[in-house]
């Protein structure tokens, strides 16, 4: 009775809590209601049932919304920013790209947003939960590099929603070229490159304003801005492709299919910066290290990646002119 009533208060509630929230494997659900949605989009796309993309796209307001709750109660439990540790960044990712999804389908009611998000939150998800289950803990200490809650508040968030950027600038790509090589009466092109073009621009200041923290992070933390650490390497290589996708398109290297290429090739190039430098196991940044991400990452998504743009080179169904790569 003495150690119950010593052990009640404050911290007691707070383990309770914490407990709780794990019980409720809130994003798990989130997963699974994601998938729902994107179902509801895929369908209106085989369809043309407006109601279904209506729908999905209240659902997915809905489902944003109590990702951001759950969030922020994550936060709270921890005392950290979003992002702490690769599964936290999965979370993140979903997040950041849900919200993206959700403002291009506010201004092109055609689904592709809606399809964007979809797609972007229940695959970050699925990644995080597959981390969850492969041992990643979910809310373990904070390692001491990254013991900083201005840093990761700033140069840690800022890189991540670059990724979710770069991911959803992908993931449009991806969907037009799929549907202009399987749907006949696909007539969007022209407002989803559009949207492409601007979630790319932001991708690029995103990811260049936080490599630029982290730089200055990494003079206070081990006194010098660079040190061509992987992690590095892999943050301005993001920096980098998104250059030679904006001036590839600006200098007429490129034209509308091309660039949606460029924009799934940067899915790959996001994923090794994200995962691919971790599973080199060398680096100050060299955590959060899963065996099973070799054959995912090398073996599967990249594959998959090649065989959409692949796609690009594929005569479109509609007929449109002819365009040159």
């Amino acid at each position: 009775t003495a150690l119950r009533a010593s052990l009640a208060g404050t911290w007691s509630d707070h383990v309770a809590a914490e407990a709780g929230f794990g019980r409720l494997q809130a994003f798990y659900l989130l997963l699974q209601a994601y998938f729902a949605a994107l179902l509801a989009i895929l369908i209106y796309w085989a369809t043309g049932k407006e109601g279904l993309r209506r729908w999905g796209a209240i659902a997915l307001w809905i489902l944003f919304a109590l990702h951001t709750a759950a969030l922020l109660y994550r936060m709270w439990l921890h005392g950290r920013p979003p992002v702490t540790n690769l599964y936290s960044s999965g979370i993140f990712v979903a997040w950041g790209g849900v919200a993206l999804g959700l403002i291009l389908e506010r201004f092109w009611k055609n689904g592709i947003g809606a399809g964007a998000a979809g797609l972007c939150g229940f695959l970050s998800l699925l990644v995080a939960h597959n981390l969850g289950l492969s041992g990643e803990d979910n809310l373990e200490s904070i390692r001491a590099v990254l013991d900083s809650n201005f840093w990761l508040a700033t140069h840690v968030t800022i890189v991540t929603l670059g990724y979710s950027a770069t991911f959803v600038a992908g993931i449009l790509g991806g969907l037009h070229l799929v549907l202009r090589a399987i749907k006949a009466d696909y007539a969007a092109g022209d407002s989803v490159s559009r949207a492409a073009y601007g979630i790319l621009a932001f991708a690029t200041l995103a990811s260049f304003v936080g490599t630029m923290l982290g730089g200055i992070w990494a003079d206070q933390s081990w006194g010098r801005f660079w040190g061509w650490d992987p992690k590095e390497n892999g943050a301005v290589l993001i920096v980098l492709w998104c250059a030679v996708c904006l001036h590839a398109r600006w200098g007429g290297l490129v034209r509308r299919e091309g660039l949606m290429q460029l924009l799934v090739f940067g899915n790959i190039v996001t994923a090794w910066s994200w995962f691919g430098t971790n599973l080199l196991g060398v680096g100050l940044h060299s955590y959060g290290f899963t065996e099973s991400g070799f054959f995912w990452l090398y073996l599967i998504f990249m594959p998959s990646q090649l065989a959409i743009i692949a796609l690009g080179w594929l005569p479109a169904r509609n007929r449109p002119p002819l365009e040159t790569a």
